[in-house]
């Protein structure tokens, strides 16, 4: 969510005259876009703001914003905090950014705005992407649900669903683009259509993806267990352009603690929809999220969420040590947790996680995928000689190009053989004839490096300044 209410602050700014600031440079105005699910996100914020007191000092028109769900949590605190600020805007105005920035510089004082309802949606802003081939695209903002740890409904409000006709024409727009791979983006996906009454909503928008020409990959996240129906499985392995992907946040194993969670749901149910996925997608990765040392939580507890990621054998896991955040049911609970058992648990965990990725990538070995090429995804690529993108189930592939042949352009589609695996990424190989499908994301990729290199465009947008963004992200509820 984060990463997609960036791009629209990007595009805002650029709308409004600004353009980004190239690397090494001053920015004139820098944004935070700020998380506030784990504890450490308001350290990381002060002190930056704290780093950022003698450039104000030595140049007083350099301006700092702040958005996001910290903004939206801790309002006036923050220029009470950094009187150096000069905008704070929350998660329901991101659209009022350039006029906040415009209201600050001409009345010489910092201007805090912070709704309770939300103002615009998202996806209607400009947008300004990094990526050629692939975006983000919202269905919903907020949540309607009440787990005990996560401060995100409180800050970002209930579920308010876009209607399917606009989300299937901003698809349809970004195709014509270039964009061939989206990820429909919620807080819990699988409720979307509640606020119009309609239970099978996502199940047939996933279909309705289908229907798109020229789209080619179509993800989304993250679905919430409870509210996930066999409807939605069997779309997904129906539908031709959805990959055979799935991030379902467990947070833990053991019955008991879901339940101080408020997580509405049990095991047994979530390892049933891992088994139907399996049954109708047989090669679907599956990723998680997992909180460990959650208040009260015994080592029986922590067994139990042992046994269920053995059970479920997944590709990814995201593993999280407990945040008190204040303002949070889970912060008052009793049984709050010492950071050295935390700590241990942790990395018993992580060890469980890390071998079953290590299995289930190396069962990858031998088999032919298809990969979409990404832009700088590898960061050795240039040093390994090798092109790096994702395959149809989202892991990540290295793919040893040969010497002297032209290379994909990021967007275009590869197919190659897996040769080795580790942990969290695979390795393969073309051969010395690679098969190689140019796309029409390639072909916008070739276009936004012509226009990079100073080719005419039909019109320039006058230098109204340069920005800095920085987006501190955590886009898995």
């Amino acid at each position: 969510m984060n990463v997609h209410d960036s791009e629209r602050l990007s595009g805002l700014l650029e709308d409004a005259g600004y353009v980004q600031a190239a690397d090494g440079e001053l920015a004139d105005v820098l944004v935070f876009n700020t998380c506030a699910v784990r504890e450490n996100a308001d350290n990381k914020l002060y002190g930056n703001l704290g780093q950022l007191y003698e450039r104000k000092l030595e140049n007083p028109d350099f301006q700092i914003a702040v958005g996001g769900c910290l903004a939206q949590k801790d309002k006036e605190v923050i220029v009470k905090k950094a009187p150096w600020v000069d905008v704070v805007f929350g998660t329901h105005n991101i659209g009022s950014l350039p006029a906040l920035l415009d209201r600050a510089r001409h009345n010489e004082e910092a201007q805090v705005e912070i709704l309770d309802a939300l103002e615009t949606f998202p996806s209607d802003l400009p947008t300004k992407r990094d990526s050629t081939y692939a975006a983000w695209v919202s269905i919903s903002v907020g949540c309607n649900n009440t787990c005990t740890f996560c401060i995100v409904p409180a800050l970002r409000g209930k579920e308010k669903d876009r209607r399917p006709g606009e989300i299937l024409a901003e698809i349809k727009a970004l195709v014509a683009e270039g964009v061939i791979e989206i990820t429909l983006l919620g807080q819990n996906v699988n409720t979307y259509g509640v606020e119009f009454g309609d239970k099978g909503a996502f199940a047939k928008l996933l279909r309705a993806c289908g229907e798109i020409e020229g789209l080619e990959r179509v993800r989304f996240t993250s679905p919430h267990p409870a509210a996930f129906t066999e409807d939605v499985i069997v779309a997904m392995a129906e539908t031709h352009n959805v990959m055979p992907q799935l991030h379902m946040p467990l947070q833990s194993g053991s019955d008991r603690i879901l339940k101080d969670m408020k997580r509405s749901y049990r095991s047994s149910k979530y390892l049933g929809i891992i088994e139907k996925v399996r049954e109708l997608i047989p090669d679907a990765a599956i990723s998680t999220d997992i909180i460990v040392g959650f208040p009260s939580e015994t080592e029986e507890d922590f067994q139990e969420t042992l046994r269920v990621v053995k059970e479920s054998r997944f590709a990814v896991t995201y593993t999280f040590q407990y945040s008190k955040r204040p303002g949070t049911p889970a912060a008052e609970l009793p049984g709050q947790i010492s950071k050295e058992v935390v700590q241990e648990r942790y990395e018993r965990l992580l060890e469980v996680v890390n071998d079953l990725a290590w299995q289930e990538n190396k069962l990858q070995i031998g088999k032919r995928v298809e990969v979409l090429i990404g832009n700088n995804e590898g960061r050795k690529d240039d040093r390994t000689h090798r092109l790096t993108g994702r395959a149809r189930d989202s892991r990540l592939v290295h793919i040893d190009w040969p010497e002297g042949l032209e290379e994909p352009r990021p967007g275009d589609l590869v197919w190659a053989t897996v040769l080795d695996a580790k942990p969290y990424f695979l390795i393969a190989d073309t051969g010395a004839k690679p098969e190689v499908r140019r796309t029409i994301a390639g072909d916008a990729y070739d276009r936004a490096q012509a226009e990079s290199c100073g080719v005419p465009t039909a019109a320039v947008t006058p230098k109204k300044g340069t920005i800095g963004l920085s987006v501190d992200v955590k886009v898995n509820q």
